[in-house]
C-alpha cells in the first residue's frame, strides 16, 4: 500500500488563470494586458496562500498593483473563474486508488478558492482521505518542511509517499524532503503514473 499525494490544479482539476484576468478586465473596463504586465507571485500572494492575510486584504493589494477599483464581489467572481473542469481520466481512477492505497492531496491555495472547488467538485474529490490546503495548515509548497508537515499529518514518512505535481519547483522541494516525486504536464501524464498502481 502506497501513500499517494496529488496536487489539485492541473493534476486533478483544470485551471486557467487567463479566465481570471478576462473577468477582472471586463469588470474594471481595462485591457487584459494590464494584468499580464503587472501580475506576480509576490510576497502578498504567498501570505494569502498560508492564511496570513484575508482575501479582502489581498485584493486591496491587487487593486493598488493593477490601479483599479472593484467590488469584493467582482474580485471574487474573477478569482473563482480560475477553474475549468475536472480531469475526468484522473477522476475515474480515484475511487479504485483510494480502495487500494492511502489517497491524499496537497494544494497551495487560499480559503476563497478552496471553498469554491469544494462546492463545484465535492463529489469528484470525495475519494481523497484528506486534502491539505496551504491556507489552512499554514505551510506551502515548495518548502521541504511543508512536505514533512504533510507527511506527519498523513501518519507516514516521506519514503512511503508518491507525489505528483505540475510545477517543477514543487517537485524539487518534495525530492529534497525525500519523497518520490513526479512532474507532469498533461492529464495523460497523470493517468499514466497512476494506472500502474491499480492491481487487476
Amino acid at each position: 500500500m502506497k501513500f499517494i499525494l496529488l496536487d489539485l490544479g492541473n493534476v486533478v482539476i483544470g485551471v486557467d488563470f487567463r479566465r481570471v484576468f478576462t473577468s477582472w478586465a471586463k469588470s474594471a473596463q481595462v485591457s487584459e494586458q494590464r494584468f499580464y504586465d503587472r501580475w506576480a507571485l509576490d510576497p502578498a500572494y504567498e501570505q494569502h496562500e498560508v492564511g496570513a492575510i484575508t482575501f479582502a486584504e489581498y485584493t486591496d493589494h491587487l487593486g493598488k498593483k493593477f490601479e483599479i477599483e472593484l467590488s469584493i464581489e467582482d474580485w471574487q467572481k474573477g478569482w473563482n473563474d480560475l477553474w475549468t473542469s475536472p480531469f475526468h481520466g484522473v477522476i475515474e481512477l480515484l475511487p479504485a486508488l483510494s480502495a487500494q492505497h492511502r489517497l491524499f492531496a496537497f494544494t497551495n491555495t487560499n480559503d476563497t478558492h478552496a471553498n469554491c472547488w469544494r462546492g463545484l467538485f465535492g463529489q469528484e474529490l470525495s475519494p481523497f482521505e484528506e486534502i491539505y490546503v496551504s491556507s489552512e495548515i499554514g505551510v506551502r509548497k515548495p518548502s521541504p518542511d511543508a512536505y514533512l508537515d504533510v507527511c506527519e499529518r498523513m501518519g507516514t514518512t516521506p519514503q512511503n509517499v508518491m507525489f505528483i505535481d505540475d510545477t517543477m519547483e514543487n517537485i524539487d522541494g518534495a525530492l529534497e524532503a525525500g519523497i518520490d516525486a513526479h512532474h507532469v504536464k498533461t492529464e495523460t501524464d497523470v493517468v499514466n503514473l497512476l494506472s500502474p498502481l491499480l492491481s487487476s
